[in-house]
Protein backbone atom coordinates (compact mmCIF):
# COMPACT_ATOMS: atom_id res chain seq x y z
CA UNK A 1 0.00 0.00 0.00
CA UNK A 2 1.52 3.39 -1.00
CA UNK A 3 2.42 5.97 1.82
CA UNK A 4 0.27 8.77 1.13
CA UNK A 5 2.38 10.67 3.58
CA UNK A 6 5.72 11.89 2.59
CA UNK A 7 8.94 12.72 3.76
CA UNK A 8 11.82 13.84 2.64
CA UNK A 9 15.52 13.62 4.67
CA UNK A 10 18.46 14.65 2.47
CA UNK A 11 21.79 12.73 3.75
CA UNK A 12 23.83 15.18 5.88
CA UNK A 13 21.10 18.06 6.63
CA UNK A 14 19.70 18.10 10.33
CA UNK A 15 16.19 18.50 9.19
CA UNK A 16 13.08 16.05 7.84
CA UNK A 17 10.34 17.51 5.20
CA UNK A 18 7.00 16.06 6.25
CA UNK A 19 4.06 16.42 3.32
CA UNK A 20 0.55 15.04 3.38
CA UNK A 21 -2.53 15.61 1.23
CA UNK A 22 -6.13 15.08 3.14
CA UNK A 23 -9.13 15.04 2.05
CA UNK A 24 -10.69 17.37 4.51
CA UNK A 25 -11.04 21.46 4.50
CA UNK A 26 -7.99 22.93 6.15
CA UNK A 27 -10.45 24.10 8.83
CA UNK A 28 -10.83 20.86 9.60
CA UNK A 29 -7.35 19.66 9.19
CA UNK A 30 -6.17 21.98 11.77
CA UNK A 31 -8.74 21.51 14.21
CA UNK A 32 -7.13 18.22 14.40
CA UNK A 33 -3.76 19.70 15.58
CA UNK A 34 -5.61 22.20 18.22
CA UNK A 35 -8.79 20.11 19.67
CA UNK A 36 -7.75 17.65 22.65
CA UNK A 37 -10.77 15.47 21.72
CA UNK A 38 -9.19 15.44 18.31
CA UNK A 39 -5.87 15.06 18.98
CA UNK A 40 -6.22 11.81 21.65
CA UNK A 41 -7.94 10.12 19.03
CA UNK A 42 -5.84 10.13 16.00
CA UNK A 43 -2.65 10.16 18.04
CA UNK A 44 -3.81 7.31 20.49
CA UNK A 45 -2.61 9.95 23.46
CA UNK A 46 -4.02 11.18 25.77
CA UNK A 47 -3.95 15.05 25.83
CA UNK A 48 -2.69 16.31 29.46
CA UNK A 49 -2.33 20.41 28.60
CA UNK A 50 -3.22 21.96 25.13
CA UNK A 51 -2.66 25.67 25.65
CA UNK A 52 -3.19 27.08 21.72
CA UNK A 53 -1.53 30.41 21.86
CA UNK A 54 2.20 32.06 21.59
CA UNK A 55 4.14 31.04 24.61
CA UNK A 56 1.30 28.13 24.88
CA UNK A 57 2.51 24.64 26.26
CA UNK A 58 1.02 20.93 25.54
CA UNK A 59 1.84 17.53 27.10
CA UNK A 60 0.78 14.08 25.94
CA UNK A 61 1.32 10.87 27.63
CA UNK A 62 0.43 7.55 26.69
CA UNK A 63 -0.15 4.52 29.50
CA UNK A 64 -0.56 0.92 29.00
CA UNK A 65 -3.30 -1.04 30.14
CA UNK A 66 -1.41 -1.26 33.72
CA UNK A 67 -1.26 2.66 34.03
CA UNK A 68 2.15 2.77 33.55
CA UNK A 69 3.78 5.62 31.30
CA UNK A 70 4.89 4.46 28.20
CA UNK A 71 4.88 7.92 26.35
CA UNK A 72 5.49 11.49 26.98
CA UNK A 73 5.97 14.13 25.12
CA UNK A 74 5.70 18.14 25.73
CA UNK A 75 6.91 21.38 24.08
CA UNK A 76 5.86 24.98 23.68
CA UNK A 77 4.02 26.41 20.75
CA UNK A 78 5.94 29.70 19.58
CA UNK A 79 3.13 30.48 17.03
CA UNK A 80 -0.52 30.06 16.49
CA UNK A 81 -2.07 30.92 13.45
CA UNK A 82 -5.63 29.17 13.25
CA UNK A 83 -5.73 27.58 9.72
CA UNK A 84 -2.68 28.36 8.87
CA UNK A 85 0.25 27.50 11.19
CA UNK A 86 1.60 26.05 14.48
CA UNK A 87 5.51 26.66 15.14
CA UNK A 88 6.41 25.05 18.69
CA UNK A 89 8.97 22.55 20.44
CA UNK A 90 8.87 18.63 20.61
CA UNK A 91 10.50 17.08 23.28
CA UNK A 92 9.81 13.13 23.86
CA UNK A 93 10.58 12.76 27.60
CA UNK A 94 13.20 9.74 29.16
CA UNK A 95 14.43 9.03 25.69
CA UNK A 96 17.94 9.97 24.38
CA UNK A 97 16.35 12.27 21.79
CA UNK A 98 17.10 15.63 21.99
CA UNK A 99 14.06 18.92 21.71
CA UNK A 100 13.14 19.45 17.78
CA UNK A 101 11.97 22.47 16.33
CA UNK A 102 8.44 21.87 14.07
CA UNK A 103 6.98 24.59 11.60
CA UNK A 104 3.26 23.42 10.82
CA UNK A 105 1.89 24.83 7.63
CA UNK A 106 -1.89 24.12 6.70
CA UNK A 107 -2.38 24.89 3.24
CA UNK A 108 -6.17 24.86 1.71
CA UNK A 109 -6.21 23.08 -2.10
CA UNK A 110 -9.79 23.07 -2.71
CA UNK A 111 -12.73 23.84 -0.48
CA UNK A 112 -12.44 20.05 0.43
CA UNK A 113 -8.87 19.22 0.70
CA UNK A 114 -5.85 20.61 2.06
CA UNK A 115 -2.02 20.22 2.46
CA UNK A 116 0.10 19.96 5.64
CA UNK A 117 3.68 20.78 5.30
CA UNK A 118 6.06 19.95 8.30
CA UNK A 119 9.74 21.08 8.23
CA UNK A 120 11.23 19.34 11.77
CA UNK A 121 14.45 20.51 12.72
CA UNK A 122 16.92 18.31 14.91
CA UNK A 123 20.25 19.66 16.62
CA UNK A 124 22.47 17.43 14.44
CA UNK A 125 22.06 15.28 11.27
CA UNK A 126 23.62 12.28 14.32
CA UNK A 127 19.79 13.17 16.21
CA UNK A 128 18.05 13.62 13.19
CA UNK A 129 19.17 10.34 11.97
CA UNK A 130 18.95 8.52 15.56
CA UNK A 131 14.91 9.11 14.82
CA UNK A 132 14.87 7.80 11.52
CA UNK A 133 15.97 4.76 12.68
CA UNK A 134 12.87 4.34 14.28
CA UNK A 135 9.72 3.10 12.34
CA UNK A 136 9.28 6.76 12.20
CA UNK A 137 8.17 6.84 8.62
CA UNK A 138 5.28 4.43 8.94
CA UNK A 139 4.43 5.43 12.24
CA UNK A 140 3.52 9.31 10.54
CA UNK A 141 2.00 8.04 7.84
CA UNK A 142 -0.20 5.69 10.17
CA UNK A 143 -0.74 8.77 12.26
CA UNK A 144 -2.15 10.47 9.40
CA UNK A 145 -4.40 7.78 8.16
CA UNK A 146 -5.90 7.87 11.45
CA UNK A 147 -6.17 11.32 11.71
CA UNK A 148 -8.17 11.10 8.36
CA UNK A 149 -10.00 8.61 9.18
CA UNK A 150 -11.18 10.17 12.88
CA UNK A 151 -11.83 13.46 11.19
CA UNK A 152 -14.08 12.60 8.49
CA UNK A 153 -16.44 11.50 11.21
CA UNK A 154 -16.99 15.09 11.58
CA UNK A 155 -17.36 16.89 8.25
Amino acid sequence: MERKTKVNAEDGKQEIHITREFELPVALLFKAFADPEIVEQWMGTNVLKQENKQHGGYQYETTDAKGNVVFRANGTIHEFVPDQKIIRTFKMENTPFEVQLEFLEFEPLTDDTSRLQMHVIYRSVAGRDQILQLPFVQGINWAHDRLQEIVNKLK
